[in-house]
C-alpha cells in the first residue's frame, strides 16, 4: 500500500466524530436483525435502550428495514420499506437515540438517510464504489462491514472511498472471515490493524454464523458470543454490534446466532468493565 496515496491512519475529524458519539466509552450497537413489526420492534428497543442507559453506555439502535440477502426465495425480507423506515424513525424520536440500518444499492442511500443517522454497508457489498460514495454523500455516518473474503488491512480502500467522497465520519466492522465452507473465524489481530485507519466495531453475532447450510437456513453458535466479546474488547474494539431478540427461535431472520435479550445486561456489564480496564 502506498502510504502517500492512502493516509494509513484515522483523521482528526474521524476521531472527533466517533468521540462525539461514544464519549470515550464502549459504544453499543444493538437491536433485532430486521424490523418485524411495530410491537416486536418497540419491545426490543425498550429493553435494549433501557439496559444501555442503566449501565451508562452510549448506544445506537439497529435493525434492517429490509433483508436483501437471504438464502431462499421464501425467506422473510421485511414488512415494506416505508413502513419499516418510519418505525425506525419513531424509535429515534421517542427514545432520543441514534439509529443504524443497512442499504443495498446506491439508490437507497438518500431515502434511508431521511430516517436514520448511520448507514451500514453489508459485508458482501463493501467494495461497491457507487454504494459507498452514495452513502458518503448523505453526510450520515457510514459503517462498512468487512467482507468475509478480505483482510483487515485491505479495508483501508473502502474507507478511503468514503473519505474521497467528502465524508470523514466512517467506521469499519469486523464480522468474521470465511473458514472453510460453512464457518467463520475472527482474527483478533485485525482489530488493532483496522483501528489505525477507522473506529472499529466487532459484530459479535454475525461473526458466529454457520453460513451456507444445505437447508438454506443459516446456523450459528451463540454460546460463543460472550467469549468473543471479551476477547474483542480486550483487543481494543471501540464498539460492539449485537443482534438480540426476546425469543431468538421465533426471530424472522438470523435467530440461530442472536443473543437472547435476557442475557444482554450481564454481557454489557462485563464488556464495559473490560473496556475501562483496557483504556485506563
Amino acid at each position: 500500500m502506498d502510504s502517500q496515496a492512502f493516509p494509513n491512519k484515522q483523521t482528526e475529524a474521524q476521531k472527533q466524530a466517533f468521540e462525539d458519539v461514544s464519549g470515550g466509552k464502549l459504544l453499543v450497537i444493538a437491536g433485532p436483525c430486521v424490523v418485524e413489526g411495530e410491537k416486536p420492534l418497540f419491545e426490543v428497543a425498550e429493553r435494549v435502550i433501557g439496559t444501555c442507559r442503566d449501565l451508562g453506555l452510549p448506544m445506537i439502535f439497529k435493525a434492517s428495514y429490509r433483508k436483501a440477502n437471504r438464502s431462499r426465495m421464501d425467506s422473510f425480507t421485511g414488512i415494506g420499506d416505508e413502513e419499516a423506515l418510519s418505525l425506525l424513525a419513531q424509535v429515534r424520536q421517542q427514545y432520543g437515540v441514534k439509529v443504524i440500518t443497512d442499504i443495498h444499492n446506491a439508490e437507497e442511500a438518500a431515502q434511508a438517510a431521511k430516517y436514520v443517522d448511520v448507514l451500514q454497508i453489508p459485508a458482501f457489498l463493501c467494495r461497491q464504489t457507487d454504494l459507498l460514495v452514495a452513502a458518503a454523500k448523505t453526510r450520515c455516518t457510514v459503517n462498512i462491514k468487512k467482507g468475509q473474503f478480505l483482510s483487515a488491512k485491505s479495508m483501508i480502500h473502502a474507507v478511503q472511498k468514503v473519505r474521497d467522497a467528502g465524508n470523514e465520519d466512517v467506521w469499519v466492522t469486523e464480522r468474521g472471515t470465511t473458514f472453510g465452507y460453512e464457518d467463520l473465524v475472527v482474527d483478533m489481530r485485525g482489530i488493532p490493524v483496522m483501528r489505525t485507519f477507522a473506529p472499529t466495531v466487532v459484530d459479535l453475532t454475525h461473526s458466529l454464523q454457520r453460513p451456507n447450510q444445505s437447508s438454506g437456513v443459516t446456523g450459528g453458535t451463540p454460546h460463543f458470543i460472550s467469549p468473543l466479546g471479551r476477547a474483542a474488547v480486550a483487543a481494543g474494539a471501540d464498539a460492539v454490534f449485537i443482534e438480540t431478540h426476546p425469543r431468538p427461535s421465533e426471530a424472522r431472520s438470523d435467530g440461530a446466532n442472536m443473543l437472547h435479550l435476557d442475557h444482554l445486561p450481564s454481557l454489557l456489564k462485563t464488556l464495559s468493565s473490560i473496556h475501562e480496564s483496557v483504556r485506563s
